[in-house]
């Protein structure tokens, strides 16, 4: 990383130590080395700050809100005025005077209530450019000192029908979290449980069979509350055209059976298709079916009962659940026998355990919330740490053309479906729509404008903008101009504002890259590029770069516009979006400084 923010963070770290120091010793109490307050009570009785072997010292450098204010800002003084008995301006200035900065930053500021804002040389942005070349496809990746191996369960649609609108965000979602995670330095595994038993299953089956049976003249009628669309009886005419007669003569209740198993299989297979075709792999398939025949869930039901934690009453099996701060206990297995989804989940969870993952991220629908506090409660009374789950809970999709709700899908019969909008979108832009908003916020979708070729199509302008950069740098190149290096960056001063703008987001990212990793926010990288494709443009819109004033001018602009394009590259495959080199242009009035 640029070590601008390090820099400051480290001097203002050194500054507060030095005044807690002081403020300590005035009051008489002992001082070990290393910043670290000797352990004797009296000695924190006066400065909370002590309690904390690092003071409780957390600095952050930002970026100011309004520009005018400088480069970067820190409020650590309203952080910590308390801590110290002083006010938020008296402790910002205490800190600005015990400050050693390099000859890099040209001003400090005590602003307002007490931040303390920070003006860089406009020369010094030039290593910005050098590091990311430098870094190349790694720039914004981190070498992480304890790296966890976190396995990330997402999609897990059942495998009855054809995948909705919820399950392509969580997919967009959930890649693009694995992929930020990798690059922050863990070790990810990407997992889908198939929820391949069950009532559900036993549903398809008796649909899909009555089908099947109506091909060969009987009178079977589909189960009122089956499911409907015209993708049952593809699968029926699909079954007809591989058995033949064959399974006619089979009991009922084989034949639903096997119906339930080769329909579970067949959509299976759809929902990897359709999932690959947006760039979607998994590592781990988990089946229900294979969870429960292998034992599992019996085992964990009777370690449950060995920890006191399960119980029989009214012909179920109930866990108590109430004893660990739940409302009302949780019924784990039915009167007729059968478990519950809760029963299920909390073997399957057991197994994640096992493997030994040091984190796991659910990736869930919101009605799912409610089960969320059952399963932690259950990972707790078998001895799990139930911190080492965390649980994403996404909200709703809707969509609309021309200003009109979307609703109806011809092949499920119900909603919009999957398929049918990456069909209509392309991988691209959906992964990049789905991805513009945090999970906790319903995502609405306008078909019109997320398919336009289009300034206004947020996918697009992103896109656009690397492949603007491409298409300056092959000109370059044509023009026999050397391929931008590191060294060319201070070829000559990168100091208009719209160099200024560039160079200010290009050195955000890999902070913003460890902010979005540790937040689990992919969505602050489609941000980041919307707002680094919009400074590019708007530099490529007022300045020129093959025919700057000077050659030193060109070189130092080709190193910028070089290391604008890698980072974009870098953000976009973390996102899962391609990073084109050539697109249509728009209109006469899309034109480059150089073109005037």
């Amino acid at each position: 990383m640029a070590p601008f923010r390090q820099t400051l963070r480290e001097s203002i770290e050194s500054a507060l130590v030095a005044i807690l120091r002081e403020r300590s010793a005035l009051r008489g109490a002992p001082f070990a080395r290393g910043g670290r307050a000797a352990p004797t009570k009296d000695s924190y009785d006066d400065s909370p700050a002590l309690h904390n072997e690092t003071f409780g010292i957390e600095v952050e450098i930002e970026r100011p809100r309004i520009p005018e204010h400088g480069d970067f800002s820190c409020n650590i003084a309203l952080v910590m005025a308390k801590q110290v008995s002083m006010s938020p301006r008296e402790l910002a200035a205490a800190v600005a005077e015990r400050l050693d900065l390099p000859a890099q930053f040209v001003s400090l500021e005590v602003a307002g209530p007490g931040f303390l804002n920070f003006k860089l040389d406009p020369e010094a942005w030039a290593s910005v450019v050098e590091e990311v070349l430098e870094a190349g496809s790694r720039y914004g990746a981190a070498i992480n000192p304890s790296p966890e191996h976190v396995n990330i369960e997402f999609v897990s649609a059942n495998p009855t029908g054809p995948m909705h609108l919820g399950h392509a965000r969580w997919a967009a979602w959930g890649d693009a979290l694995a992929r930020l995670l990798e690059t922050a330095g863990h070790k990810v595994t990407r997992e889908f449980y198939i929820n391949d038993a069950g009532n559900q299953i036993t549903l398809l089956g008796k649909t899909i069979a009555a089908y099947y049976l109506r091909a060969f003249g009987g009178d079977a009628e589909p189960p009122e509350d089956g499911y409907k669309g015209s993708y049952i009886q593809d699968l029926a005419q699909d079954l007809v055209s591989e058995v033949g007669r064959a399974w006619v003569g089979h009991p009922r209740e084989q034949l639903i059976a096997m119906c339930g198993e080769w329909g579970a299989d067949r959509l299976l297979e759809e929902i990897r298709g359709q999932l690959e075709s947006i760039g979607v792999r998994f590592d781990v398939w988990t089946s229900e079916k294979s969870l429960r025949e292998s034992g599992s869930v019996s085992a964990t039901l009777e370690e449950l009962r060995k920890r006191d934690f399960a119980y029989e009453a009214e012909g179920a099996v109930w866990f108590r659940s109430s004893k660990l701060g739940d409302q009302k206990d949780r019924v784990l297995v039915k009167s007729d026998g059968q478990p519950t989804y809760l029963a299920v989940d909390i073997a399957y969870h057991v197994d994640k355990y096992k493997r030994g993952f040091d984190r796991f991220i659910d990736i869930w629908g919101a009605d799912h919330a409610g089960h969320v506090p059952k399963l932690r409660y259950a990972l707790e009374a078998l001895g799990y740490d139930p911190r080492r789950l965390e649980v994403i809970l996404g909200q709703l999709v809707s969509i609309s053309r021309a200003g009109e709700p979307v609703r109806m899908s011809k092949r499920s019969g119900d909603l919009y479906t999957f398929e049918e909008l990456v069909e209509e979108l392309g991988p691209d832009a959906a992964r990049f729509h789905f991805l513009m908003q945090g999970p906790d916020s319903a995502l609405h979708l306008d078909l019109e404008k997320a398919v336009a070729h289009s300034l206004d199509n947020p996918v697009y302008y992103v896109q656009y903008a690397h492949a603007r950069i491409c298409s300056i740098l092959h000109k370059a190149r044509d023009a026999g101009l050397k391929h931008p290096i590191p060294e060319m960056a201070k070829a000559a001063p990168l100091s208009s504002k719209e160099e200024i703008a560039v160079l200010k987001r290009l050195e955000e990212y890999p902070y913003l890259m460890s902010e979005a990793a540790s937040a689990r926010a992919p969505h602050k990288l489609a941000n980041w590029a919307r707002e680094l494709a919009a400074e590019f443009h708007a530099f490529y819109q007022s300045l020129r770069v093959l025919q700057a004033d000077s050659e030193e001018l060109t070189k130092a602009r080709l190193a910028l516009v070089a290391a604008c394009r890698q980072a974009l590259a870098n953000c976009l495959s973390i996102l899962g979006v391609r990073a084109p080199e050539r697109m249509e242009k728009l209109d006469d009035s899309d034109r480059s400084a150089d073109e005037d």
